[in-house]
C-alpha cells in the first residue's frame, strides 16, 4: 500500500478509490451456494492479509497498513456474523409457516 498522508486519506475515499460497485458476482443463473462461498471466500482472505500485514508489522513494517488490515477484517468478519444471523431468522420464519 503506498504512503499516504492523512489529508490524502479523505480524497481518495471522496473520490472512490479502491471501492466495488459489485463486490460479489450476481450473474443470472448463479446459485445462493455460489454467492455464500464466494462471500466466505473473501473474508478469508481479508484474514489472510491481516496475518501478512502483521508479520511484516512485526518485522518493522508501516503500523497504518496492519491497522486498516485489522479494521478491513473486522468489518468483514462483522458484516458476515450479521448476514448469518439473518439467514437463521429467515430461516426460521419459514419454518413457522403454516404448510
Amino acid at each position: 500500500m503506498a504512503d499516504l498522508p492523512i489529508k490524502d486519506i479523505g480524497s481518495k475515499i471522496g473520490a472512490g478509490e479502491g471501492l466495488q460497485p459489485n463486490p460479489l458476482k450476481n450473474e443470472p443463473g448463479s446459485s445462493f451456494d455460489a454467492v455464500i462461498s464466494e462471500a466466505l471466500g473473501k473474508v478469508s482472505q481479508v484474514q489472510k492479509d491481516v496475518e501478512t500485514a502483521v508479520n511484516e508489522l512485526a518485522a518493522g513494517g508501516d503500523i497504518t497498513d496492519a491497522v486498516l488490515a485489522i479494521e478491513k477484517a473486522d468489518m468483514s468478519f462483522q458484516l458476515m456474523v450479521e448476514i448469518r444471523n439473518k439467514l437463521i431468522t429467515t430461516y426460521e420464519e419459514v419454518m413457522k409457516m403454516p404448510v
